[in-house]
């Protein structure tokens, strides 16, 4: 498909194109029924088949025990800032969050609307530049859980080695880069992740809570903010997105034949590495986080001036690759390189900026 572009875009995000011809093969006649899948009643067994199918796949690509319940869920990641203290904080207990980039923050001060939690870190001083390391947070032995955001898309830094919560569960918004390497699931007691960044299309919520955890949640919550009765009714307490769920296991199975986490891992930190070799070998190029803190996902970096950042973004949709404009919040220029997004795009983007450099360092 010649008439494609590169999509650097944070999310929606780019798909594997032939996860996205899959779908268009099948979009009105799924599996020889004669119909397509968004007709289909969500109690039908052609969907729960499906259902069924991409939860099998989610644990096979990452390992996940049968202690472990995955959901799909709406709402996005959003909702998960809301749902993790109804759900894990208990009446009189409290629970701690680390700040470090700006949906941290937003779930940290969702929290706090829900009972008592506890800021452990925060690194917004630094203009969330980095991830703190041990030595400047001491985390509460009897705290309900820990929640961190493993990778942050607005400014670029990505967890590299978890904090230590011993005993206490750490809860993980993920939505940025699950799947983007192996994954120790029985390092958390939840995580979750909107699908629209590196899982899928947008509209559904993975969600993965270790099973001694569904005894906190409280009878008097409402049913759709109750992981029982998500875990009961296997993701079909209500209409489930379907779609959004068909189009996440049509993903693990590409994940697979890509030959997994391990070889995903390999390649994403291939496609990092040229792009921050550009901006460590240059002093036109500065980027924003920390380089032991950078992530593999989310590349950000400034020019010397704003001007010339506008003149990149415009430059680089002139040569077919767009979305690369840093977030609102803080400028820039950002680029996004998913799972799905691929090598040769990099390599584009990597003469690009080169060729931007000489015609006006």
């Amino acid at each position: 498909m010649p008439d494609r572009i590169y999509n650097f875009a944070a999310g929606p995000a780019a798909l594997p194109l032939e996860v996205l011809e899959r779908a268009q093969t099948e979009f009105t006649n799924i599996n020889d029924s004669g119909m397509s899948l968004l007709e289909m009643s969500h109690r039908s067994q052609a969907v729960e088949n499906i259902m069924a199918d991409a939860e099998s796949d989610i644990r096979e690509v990452g390992n996940i025990p049968e202690n472990y319940h995955i959901l799909f869920l709406q709402g996005g990641a959003s909702q998960q800032f809301a749902m993790v203290p109804m759900n894990l904080l208990s009446p009189n207990g409290l629970a701690e969050h680390i700040v470090t980039g700006h949906f941290a923050k937003l779930a940290y001060q969702d929290a706090q609307k829900i009972g008592n939690i506890r800021l452990a870190a925060s690194t917004e001083e630094d203009k969330f530049s980095r991830i703190p390391s041990p030595d400047q947070y001491r985390l509460d032995p009897s705290a309900d859980y820990i929640h961190i955001t493993t990778n942050n898309t607005i400014f670029g830094t990505e967890w590299k080695t978890l904090p230590k919560t011993g005993d206490v569960p750490l809860v993980a918004d993920t939505s940025s880069n699950m799947f983007s390497k192996p994954i120790n699931i029985n390092d958390y007691g939840l995580v979750y992740a909107g699908a629209q960044k590196n899982l899928g299309a947008a509209g559904v919520t993975l969600v993965i809570i270790r099973d001694d955890l569904l005894k906190r949640s409280p009878d008097i919550l409402p049913s759709m903010f109750n992981y029982n009765h998500h875990v009961k009714s296997k993701s079909a307490y209500n209409t489930p997105p379907v779609f959004g769920i068909y189009i996440l296991g049509l993903v693990m199975k590409w994940l697979k034949r890509q030959g997994g986490l391990e070889s995903m891992q390999r390649i994403n930190e291939e496609k990092a590495s040229m792009l921050y070799e550009v901006i460590d070998n240059s002093d036109f190029y500065k980027g924003h986080a920390n380089k032991s803190d950078r992530s593999n996902m989310n590349v950000t970096f400034n020019l010397p001036t704003p001007e010339l950042e506008t003149e990149f973004t415009e430059y680089a949709a002139s040569n077919g690759m767009v979305e690369i404009k840093g977030h609102r919040s803080v400028g820039g220029i950002r680029a996004s390189i998913y799972n799905a997004f691929p090598l040769d795009g990099v390599e584009r983007l990597v003469d690009l900026m080169k060729t931007f450099e000489k015609s006006k360092g």
